[in-house]
């Protein structure tokens, strides 16, 4: 596919659960939004934020969109590169899919979250974010996964909860840069 000019190119929000329990709302927004199926779920106990969500997909102001499979197996390799798949929820996973799917399809997507780990995956596709109730990240993070008993040290994408060696919980921390 040829990229357009950025210039050319539209801007997309993709709203993560947090956006919504924060108090963000579509209609104040003037760019398309969009959200995953999982977000949805989330939001069902909160009535009012329930209720601006609907009338949000009523009005045509949020549509709802499941990124495509080829996207979601793409973002759970990214996330592992990085550290984050362990951290990330299913909602989490889908809604980086779609942002990297909107992103290949030629749109400027913009993620809104407070996730640290969304926001660490979107830096790492190079993808737009911002954060509503907290400062968000300022650098990429790498970590490193940890036995605080022995030091053993485990690869990032481990799956592993406890030490092989000694059988502590284990931690995880932002590699030095």
């Amino acid at each position: 596919m040829k990229t357009q000019p950025e210039a050319e190119r539209v801007r997309i929000t993709v709203l993560d659960t947090s956006a919504f329990l924060t108090g963000f709302d579509p209609f104040s927004f003037g760019q398309a939004s969009v959200t995953v199926p999982k977000v949805q779920e989330e939001i069902q106990r909160n009535s009012m934020v329930k209720t601006r969500f609907e009338a949000a997909i009523e009005s045509a102001k949020l549509k709802i969109q499941l990124p495509s499979e080829e996207y979601s197996q793409k973002i759970k390799l990214v996330a592992c590169q990085v550290g984050d798949a362990f951290k990330l929820s299913e909602t989490d996973m889908q809604l980086l899919g779609l942002a990297m799917q909107l992103k290949a399809e030629g749109y400027i997507p913009q993620v809104v979250t407070d996730d640290y780990s969304i926001q660490n995956v979107a830096k790492q596709m190079e993808i737009e974010f911002t954060a509503l109730a907290t400062y968000g990240i300022k650098r990429l993070l790498k970590w490193i996964t940890y036995c605080p008993a022995c030091h053993k040290q485990y690869p990032a994408g481990s799956k592993s909860k406890e030490c092989l060696i000694c059988g502590t919980k284990l931690k995880r921390k932002p590699c030095k840069q």
